[in-house]
């Protein structure tokens, strides 16, 4: 827990070109994640949760400030650089699922590792041994359309996960889910992250996550108005 897997440095924020259409989404945000942490960032909408969410994920630029992921300076990267280390270092879970129609459940999360030229022994080892952890054992031929949505949201996090990220970012992941199910995928990632150690960071307006989160940091108008470790 005392290794730093992002260093957020006095990052803000700024959207729009004049005065007049000027938004401050983030200002001066300062923030450590440690490694093996179960983190929510919770708030109202427009608080600034999915804009720190994009600015530490390399999907926005800081207008000002600096953001480090394992000690490298994720807001100088562009282009393939920065795309490759995401790939290599961020699992991203979506509300919408985000998985690939035409292929399988198996093909969905060796995905990423395809890309990064692991070997199909390995990526067999690792698929099956995700799809057990999540509870898809067997599943690994079936199409997301022939799952329901809380299965997909278990093969997004078997794919956000198989290729050891530093950190699994969670986007609203039970949005689209009915309460118990969210709860079982909750819970279910909660063991993930004590049994293999997965940093998790999850932006989210659900009770569910907010009570089972280790540390819940809130977000008012673009700024942390509290950080709180249970």
């Amino acid at each position: 827990m005392d290794e730093i897997i992002f260093d957020v440095k006095n990052v803000t924020k700024i959207f729009g070109e004049t005065e007049e259409t000027k938004v401050n989404a983030l200002k001066n945000v300062k923030l450590e994640i440690h490694r093996g942490e179960f983190t929510a960032f919770v708030g109202p909408s427009g608080s600034g949760k999915s804009t720190l969410l994009n600015v530490m994920s390399g999907f926005d630029t800081p207008s000002s400030g600096h953001v480090f992921l394992s000690n490298k300076e994720i807001d100088k990267m562009s282009g393939n650089e920065l795309s490759n280390f995401r790939r290599d270092h961020i699992g991203f879970i979506f509300q919408s699922y985000n998985l690939i129609p035409v292929l399988t459940v198996k093909e969905n999360v060796e995905y990423v590792m395809t890309l990064q030229n692991i070997d199909k022994d390995e990526r067999d080892r690792k698929v099956s041994q995700y799809l057990k952890s999540v509870g898809l054992e067997g599943k690994e031929n079936r199409y997301p359309s022939q799952l329901s949505g809380g299965q997909q949201q278990r093969v997004a996090v078997a794919r956000a996960m198989v290729s050891n990220p530093d950190i699994v970012i969670a986007d609203e992941p039970t949005a689209n889910l009915d309460s118990k199910t969210g709860t079982d995928l909750i819970d279910m990632m909660l063991e993930l992250n004590e049994k293999f150690g997965t940093t998790f960071i999850f932006s989210t307006h659900d009770p569910i996550i907010m009570k089972k989160a280790k540390r819940l940091i809130t977000l008012k108008d673009g700024q942390i108005v509290s950080d709180e470790t249970k």
